[in-house]
């Protein structure tokens, strides 16, 4: 999972080149609900945190929208998620070409066949540490996105921050069929590849995308080669071990291992994947692998680092490392006891000393 650094102060807007507006979508083919219409999704928030899931760096593209709201694209359906007042969450479709197919994709794209409780019960069995962290941040999905956007995404992510990441993702996103507004949002479908592949480097360099722009269009023209199709193609590696999936991955541009590990997490039922960046080093470090404190991050320990985890945490040590990640950040820290957060920083401490 990429370092996620916000920045202190706003960022300026990019400049974008003007490009042709969006085809909308033929309004004949819509659905649109009121908005009073939801409808339960017959999930706890021990299953679904919206908070936990959303903003912590899986997915760009879902804004909140509200109160324990979050707003975004699944494929051509505009979908929000909320959470009712007994935790329960609840959806609302404002535009899709079929309402039942819409409600098939948020449960495929939400990896709703895998039950979060049963997984926890066994992490939490194996690991004190995760138990008591279950407590406080019940319900850290990990999402199953559609592979190009994944992809994408985390090209953008290498070296950057919240702020930047985002806006370059709208950007590539307001390429494709325009959704809809919600609460001042503009929500498109992804572009396929073959608009992708319209856009030059010097365009995308143009809207702030830096040296990431040569790793987009060149990754783009790679996928346009695959024999079938490059989208075709990110699915099969669904089929492959993890290690075949990641050496695949990285024969694109600008895709090292750790943006592989996320790409195949989050999009590839790779479920033991372990993006190793620096968070995730000092987690290793600090509670699997104390003895490393100190060294130096090279490729041989990122190896050692996911192998720790996956002898820790089993065939889904993916989701494991999620929940630990989250647990990092500073927003989710401030939900944890203050008595919590005392007895491992005493923890941390003891450790370094040895």
């Amino acid at each position: 999972m990429q370092s996620l650094k916000n920045s202190p102060s706003p960022l300026k807007r990019p400049r974008l080149t003007p490009q042709p507006p969006p085809t909308p979508p033929n309004p004949q083919t819509l659905t649109t609900n009121k908005p009073s219409k939801w409808t339960p999704l017959n999930l706890t928030q021990s299953e679904l945190s919206l908070p936990l899931t959303f903003p912590t760096g899986q997915t760009f593209r879902w804004k909140q929208t509200g109160p324990l709201q979050y707003t975004g694209p699944v494929g051509p359906h505009l979908i929000s998620l909320k959470h009712l007042q007994n935790g329960d969450v609840c959806y609302h479709i404002h535009t899709s070409p079929s309402e039942p197919a819409a409600k098939s994709a948020l449960l495929d794209f939400l990896n709703m066949g895998i039950s979060l409780g049963e997984l926890w019960e066994g992490f939490s069995a194996s690991d004190c540490r995760f138990a008591e962290l279950a407590k406080y941040l019940a319900g850290a999905r990990v999402l199953r996105q559609d592979p190009v956007e994944c992809l994408l995404q985390f090209l953008c992510s290498s070296n950057n921050n919240i702020a930047r990441i985002t806006k370059m993702v709208d950007f590539l996103a307001s390429l494709g069929s325009h959704l809809g507004k919600v609460e001042g949002f503009e929500f498109h479908e992804f572009p396929s590849l073959e608009r992708l592949s319209l856009v030059s480097e010097v365009e995308l360099r143009n809207a702030g995308f830096g040296y990431r722009a040569k790793y987009i269009t060149g990754t783009v023209d790679v996928l346009q080669s695959k024999h079938g199709g490059g989208a075709e193609w990110l699915l099969s590696l669904r089929k492959l071990d993890l290690q075949e999936a990641i050496d695949a991955l990285c024969t694109l541009p600008g895709v090292g291992p750790k943006v592989a590990a996320c790409i195949a997490l989050f999009s590839l039922d790779q479920h033991h994947a372990i993006p190793v960046d620096t968070h995730v080093w000092k987690i290793a470090t600090r509670y699997l692998l104390p003895e490393l404190a100190g060294a130096r991050l090279t490729p041989k320990l990122c190896s050692r680092v996911a192998e720790a985890f996956v002898s820790k945490y089993g065939k889904y040590a993916g989701w494991a490392q999620t929940l630990l990640f989250i647990a990092e950040l500073p927003s989710q820290k401030a939900i944890l006891p203050s008595d919590f957060c005392a007895m491992e920083e005493n923890k941390s401490a003891k450790t370094k000393e040895r």
